[in-house]
């Protein structure tokens, strides 16, 4: 049983799992037979082979550089500082190596071409964001870069041989190396790794903080989340990462999974100088068409008046720079 370190029990741990204050968002195991047997399975690519450009040079202070390697796992660069966000670059989004949802086009950047990593955000233990085939890789390359995580994360990860983990609750902050500090916050979804353990380990977002620029790293999240209270209580990012696919049929993914409309409504929540769009075209996980997520997100900012450039949907391996001194 997952125990925090204090005693009082927290808003949204009872003793025994984790919840989401004040919305449910469970789903039963009928509800999940109902959509497997009801569903439209979208079409999509057999394989998209992509063309990534080189890493450009570092950012000055005050900027970050967005790197997009693929689903939710994006290189951050700082001036002197680097974080990797929920690294999967494995095949397949799984716990085995033979079915489940596979990889449409590689990796943007493999493991080897990563500049010295300082930090990892894992924000939660699905499967197609805590990778455990890629945590080895990385630790071996990196192996002073903590992984920061959600309570009970880091035990598991202990449990399967992959250490230096630093802990949090919702709206603690670590520093993993001087100068560069992650909060973890909370967002509206759940977890699970196998039968019988779910919410037994926390989810969570991640603000990431260096050298005057601040990012927000969504994870997963439903609608509207907390996305206002981490405005008030840290500040509107200069960048933020929200994730845009995952969401269809909505009767079932609505309260877990944002679509592109409501990332639209969470960039305006958070106050971000620039979002970054995530989660998309990388694993066929759920009911949507390969390019619906483009074009629906193309579709709000029109819709509720947001920029192009306020929002932006990332190219396989491209860079962008956000900051309070980017142009």
């Amino acid at each position: 049983m997952q125990q925090l370190r204090s005693a009082a029990l927290s808003d949204h741990f009872d003793g025994e799992r984790f919840f989401n204050p004040g919305v449910s968002i469970r789903r039963g195991f009928g509800e999940f037979l109902r959509w497997q047997f009801s569903r439209q399975r979208p079409v999509w690519p057999d394989w998209i082979a992509d063309d990534p450009p080189p890493l450009p040079a570092p950012p000055r202070r005050g900027e970050i550089a967005a790197t997009y390697i693929g689903h939710a796992t994006l290189l951050l660069r700082f001036a002197g500082f680097a974080v990797l966000t929920d690294p999967i670059f494995s095949w397949r989004a799984s716990p085995v190596s033979f079915a489940g949802p596979k990889r449409v086009r590689a990796p943007a950047l493999a493991v080897d071409a990563l500049p010295k990593i300082d930090a990892i955000c894992l924000s939660h233990n699905h499967y197609d964001h805590m990778d455990l085939p890629s945590l080895p890789q990385l630790r071996q390359r990196f192996p002073a870069a903590p992984i920061v995580t959600g309570l009970g994360n880091g035990a598991y990860l202990a449990a399967k041989g992959i250490g230096n983990t630093i802990e949090l609750d919702w709206w603690e902050r670590a520093e993993p190396v001087p100068g560069l500090r992650i909060s973890y916050v909370p967002v509206q979804h759940w977890s699970r790794r196998r039968f019988g353990d779910t919410n037994r380990m926390l989810w969570g977002g991640h603000v990431i903080e260096a050298q005057g620029a601040r990012a927000f790293f969504a994870g997963d999240t439903g609608y509207p989340g907390q996305f206002q209270a981490i405005r008030a209580r840290l500040g509107a990012p200069d960048l933020a990462l929200l994730p845009i696919g995952a969401y269809e049929p909505r009767w079932f993914m609505a309260p877990q999974h944002m679509n592109p409309e409501e990332a639209v409504r969470a960039h305006r929540d958070l106050g971000a100088r620039l979002s970054i769009a995530m989660h998309f075209a990388t694993f066929c996980m759920t009911d949507e068409a390969f390019d619906a997520p483009q074009a629906a997100l193309a579709a709000a900012r029109r819709a509720l008046g947001v920029d192009d450039s306020a929002f932006r949907i990332p190219a396989f391996g491209e860079t962008i720079i956000a900051g309070t001194s980017a142009k």
